[in-house]
């Protein structure tokens, strides 16, 4: 071997030697990955921005544990070197607080909050008044009852959620990594009788910059201006599907509509959202309702098959009401615009079931709009409606009131309807005036805030099957609703009484959507192709981009089944159903899903998916209209992470956290340039994310348009890092 050649082989041994030793050895002393951690995310709106992001290249600041807010003194004014990263427990986790690190946020480089175990007495980050702007009422339609005049829905609410922050937000599980961080600082960051700690300090990471900003007619339209081969969206619409279905079948090509057909409409919200992205569980906010319908449609599959009633019922489940009524604002306009299987000329009337598993005694109530109830007719149908359900609760243990009759309705899709027109309509919820639920759109709305708990000896099949007292709650509450409904529609009055939801149903439905989705009632009940999506904890409820959710599909597969009839079909026949003869039109057909197999049953029903995305693209600029339209959008190419680490001086912290770095973050090992010197570090895996931006419909009467708030998703991850340079000359 040459001389050459032998140099050639060295230098390569080296490197090598380099690569696999050396930088493996520096990442374990300087990252500590930190898992189970969730963004706040940046979101945009028609007017504006809202939510958190951080800079393009991240943000670095000294770790600052906070114990009271008194202590804000020190990152905020006294701290000699700022900026700060702030961790602060959940219960300092208050508007006060954020809002004086918000005026500071030059001092402040991004926060962590540590999510305990327990949940605090109250919390809400959403306003005092959800979807003010987009519901019903306005300055031409009860103006007395508009912005919560009257009435304050939520007044836990702190508005954090449509705050703007322009550092980053990450929430931490309460563990044995959040404990590092702690103990990190309080060797090496925490002052000492008033002192400023020396360095070396403790430092943290944050990255989650994404690309849009201004608000959604900006992002939307720098979409279009884009000269690059492959271009980059900055914005994507946010975009879901309805689902719902009938107990008589509608000819799905057929639209607009029907001439001597009458409908009532059973309607419930099946989305949610929290501050933070990826922990919306929304117990109480839409699991409580949707639950309830779903048992209420079981209920009534036998008697509507024995004993049809005059009226058709069709259950309705909307995605995206969170921002600004998305799905029922689709369904609406396509009504009017001759795209449904009916139009709103067919609607009777219609049964919102809302929140209804916080009970703050033995009463329900029934909330109707006092402004359509002008309208005799409408009021006629209303009072109807009312002693249909009041007359239900035979052998149950509550009773359903009335508020109030000058009393708004509260944030519900009904609302939506009304825009369009006068239509009979009543809410069931658990509320009489404010909510009763001390957690409306945050993390802490989850199976603790329904007291859903299962005896520590039984076995996650055990629980499944465990009926709670919840369950027993909710299961009253559908066989009312039900009852209700086949009274509405027309049905035999002698058969009433025996509607009676299934308890077995509701307990199993309770486990799913808030405990496990992967559980074998789930897995009998979803297409073998779709059960990778069944997870051991509950469904993400925050709508996301134009595809369908686990949540939808789930209520997709068991309205299915719980309302479907069994058939003789082979497993053969009933996955190829357009090739039986009178069979195709009378199966629903959403997506690819025609019918159910479960457990070897061929399940024929009409259950259909209703699209609520591609309408929006064809607003022109004067449908940016905030008090009429939902639009949410977020963000693409997105690096999320967070990092922590020792600063031997502030010149390291510069050199490593300001870093200079040849390569990108795809690379797993980058040198870093400074003073002469050569440091290695190994970066930490960063998913390349695309954050999505989400776009939702409401519509004028004439032509769709875009407006509203924003989500998006995030594979989040935050990393620790001990900061101690291994360096060659």
């Amino acid at each position: 071997m040459g001389l050459e050649s032998s140099k050639w082989a060295i230098i390569f041994l080296v490197c090598w030697l380099y690569k696999n030793v050396s930088c493996n050895s520096v990442e374990q002393k300087i990252y500590v990955e930190l898992n189970n951690t969730v963004p706040c995310v940046r979101l945009l709106n028609a007017t504006h921005q809202i939510g958190c992001q951080s800079s393009i290249s991240g943000d670095t600041g000294v770790i600052h544990v906070l114990e009271s807010e008194a202590d804000l003194e020190w990152p905020l004014s006294k701290g000699p070197n700022p900026p700060y990263m702030v961790l602060l427990e959940s219960s300092l986790f208050t508007r006060s607080i954020m809002m004086k690190m918000k005026n500071e946020s030059n001092r402040v480089a991004g926060v962590a909050v540590v999510v305990p175990n327990t949940s605090p007495p109250e919390f809400s980050p959403h306003t005092t008044c959800p979807n003010e702007n987009t519901g019903v009422y306005s300055d031409n339609y009860g103006p007395n009852l508009a912005h919560c005049n009257t009435t304050v829905w939520n007044p836990r609410g702190n508005g954090l959620s449509y705050e703007e922050f322009d550092f980053p937000v990450f929430s931490l599980k309460e563990d044995n990594e959040t404990e590092f961080i702690k103990q990190c600082y309080l060797d090496h960051n925490r002052a000492v009788n008033g002192s400023a700690p020396q360095y070396p300090l403790c430092a943290m990471q944050l990255f989650s910059h994404m690309h849009a900003v201004t608000n959604t007619p900006t992002c939307m339209r720098r979409n279009d201006i884009n000269f690059s081969i492959n271009p980059e969206m900055v914005c994507d619409p946010l975009g879901d599907y309805n689902v719902w279905g009938s107990i008589r079948p509608y000819n799905d090509t057929v639209f607009g509509h029907k001439e001597n057909e009458s409908v009532v409409i059973a309607a419930a919200r099946l989305d949610s959202r929290a501050f933070f992205w990826e922990v919306s569980t929304g117990a109480e906010g839409s699991v409580s309702g949707f639950v309830t319908l779903l048992a209420a449609a079981q209920a009534l599959r036998e008697v509507t098959h024995e004993a049809p009633p005059t009226r058709n019922i069709l259950f309705a489940f909307f995605q995206g009401e969170t921002f600004d009524y998305i799905g029922s604002s689709r369904m609406v306009y396509d009504m009017e615009n001759g795209k449904f299987v009916i139009d709103l000329d067919n609607i009777h009337s219609v049964l919102e079931i809302g929140q209804v598993a916080v009970h703050s005694g033995t009463n329900l109530f029934l909330h109707s709009d006092p402004v359509s109830r002008r309208n005799n007719t409408v009021n006629d149908e209303v009072k109807n409606l009312v002693n249909n359900l009041q007359s239900s609760t035979a052998g149950l243990s509550f009773l359903l009131v009335e508020p109030n009759v000058s009393q708004p309705l509260p944030p519900s899709s009904l609302q939506r309807f009304l825009r369009a027109q006068p239509i009979p309509g009543i809410v069931l919820a658990d509320h009489e005036s404010a909510f009763n639920n001390r957690y409306y759109e945050s993390f802490y709305d989850n199976a603790a805030n329904l007291n859903l708990t299962y005896p520590s000896d039984l076995s996650p099949e055990e629980q499944l099957e465990f009926v709670t007292d919840t369950a027993k709650s909710l299961t009253d509450v559908a066989t009312v609703v039900a009852r209700a409904l086949y009274k509405q529609a027309g049905g035999n009055e002698s058969l009433v009484n025996n509607i009676k939801a299934d308890p077995k149903i509701v307990t199993q439905m309770l486990y799913g959507f808030l405990v496990s989705s992967n559980n074998s009632w789930f897995q009998a009940v979803m297409a073998p192709e779709l059960k990778n999506i069944l997870k051991p904890s509950p469904p993400e409820y925050y709508v996301g981009v134009a595809m369908s959710s686990t949540p939808t599909r789930l209520v997709q597969y068991l309205l299915a089944n719980l309302t479907g009839a069994a058939t003789n079909l082979t497993q053969s026949q009933c996955q190829k159903p357009d090739e039986l003869p009178n069979e195709s039109r009378q199966v629903g057909v959403p997506l690819d899903l025609s019918v159910c197999v479960q457990m070897d049953r061929c399940t024929v029903y009409h259950c259909l998916h209703r699209r609520f995305k591609k309408i929006v693209f064809i607003c022109t600029l004067w449908c940016w209209n905030p008090t009429t339209f939902s639009f949410t959008v977020s963000l693409a190419d997105v690096l999320l992470s967070l990092g922590s680490g020792h600063c031997p001086t502030q010149q390291h912290r510069e050199g490593f956290f300001l870093r200079t770095c040849i390569g990108t973050p795809d690379q797993s090992s980058v040198p870093c340039l400074r003073a002469g010197r050569v440091c290695f570090q190994r970066l930490f895996h960063v998913d390349r994310i695309t954050v999505e931006v989400h776009q939702s419909s409401n519509f004028p009467s004439s032509e769709p348009g875009l407006g509203g708030k924003t989500a998006v998703f995030l594979p989040s991850r935050i990393h620790i890092c001990l900061i101690n340079y291994s360096c060659v000359a």
